[in-house]
């Protein structure tokens, strides 16, 4: 006779624990491959499985341990502010803390005059970009990224969600820049993380998610240099504003170069959840 749902569980979970593995992978593979929620799980618990699956989830778990691959890329899927969005190794996994990030952006964004302009530089899988245009309905959302593949991403998770998104290929705030238009919001989670620091990361991170959306030049900051940058020869409403995710040692230095480079009303840091720096926010004057 099967297993039951409880028992391959159970043992799962024992298996990666000893192996210094997160114990809660175990019910995300399991509820992945019988294709059913975790209150459907409870309600199955005692149920047998069928050996076939029990050997394809037992298989992902061995591979996890093994390797380090992150769950996301074994069930292809991540979830972001409540919606299920494709993910692979093109592609950063999206963390709790841009969801902050995204909170934060809608928050705001609600006290503006309507219809916005947002975009989102250096857009990923697209979670931020899709997620202001679902939540923002009426926003004009453009999304860029230097990655192709990326960007294919991208664009089928808002064809999967039916959200109106303008996806722009080049480096950084650039392609927008050029078509010459006007920005009420300008977002990024851009790669903050200094090269010296690839060591510390663990190996489900810096063995899957792109380098290139991980890491920046300049210790960390090169990302935010290039898009103040580009963003000196943009077009900015009245009530422009800019989002940035950050390092949690970064606040200091990247609010003195946003200072530098350009004309501010305000500028303000807010902690994520775990009260690290996290999120900027400057509210830039039109010039």
């Amino acid at each position: 006779m099967s297993d039951k749902c409880y028992e391959v569980l159970q043992r799962a979970s024992l298996f990666l624990e000893k192996a210094g593995r997160e114990p809660k992978v175990a019910e995300i593979l399991l509820l992945h491959h019988l294709q059913i929620t975790k209150e459907q799980l409870l309600m199955r618990w005692r149920d047998p499985i069928d050996e076939n699956t029990i050997k394809a989830f037992e298989k992902d778990i061995f591979t996890h341990v093994e390797t380090g691959v992150p769950v996301q890329h074994l069930t292809k899927v991540e979830h972001f502010y409540g919606r299920e969005f494709e993910v692979n190794q093109h592609v950063l996994i999206p963390r709790p803390e841009t969801e902050e990030l995204v909170q934060q952006v809608i928050q705001q964004a609600k006290t503006m005059d309507k219809p916005l302009t947002i975009v989102d530089v250096g857009t990923g899988s697209g979670v931020i970009a899709i997620t202001l245009a679902l939540e923002l309905p009426g926003s004009r959302v453009y999304a860029t990224d230097i990655s192709e593949k990326a960007l294919s991403v991208a664009k089928r998770n808002a064809d999967a969600m039916q959200a109106d998104v303008t996806f722009l290929q080049g480096n950084f705030i650039e392609p927008f820049v050029d078509m010459d238009q006007t920005a009420d919001i300008i977002v990024s989670n851009p790669p903050y993380i200094p090269w010296s620091q690839s060591d510390e990361l663990q190996d489900t991170v810096k063995n899957f998610d792109p380098d290139l959306a991980l890491f920046a030049e300049s210790n960390g900051l090169a990302a935010y240099h290039a898009i103040l940058r580009q963003m000196k020869t943009m077009k900015l409403s009245e009530q422009s504003m800019l989002a940035f995710e950050i390092g949690f040692d970064q606040a200091a230095t990247i609010t003195n170069m946003i200072r530098q480079n350009l004309p501010l009303r305000e500028v303000f840091t807010i902690k994520d959840i775990n009260q690290k720096d996290r999120i900027l926010l400057a509210y830039v004057i039109k010039r």
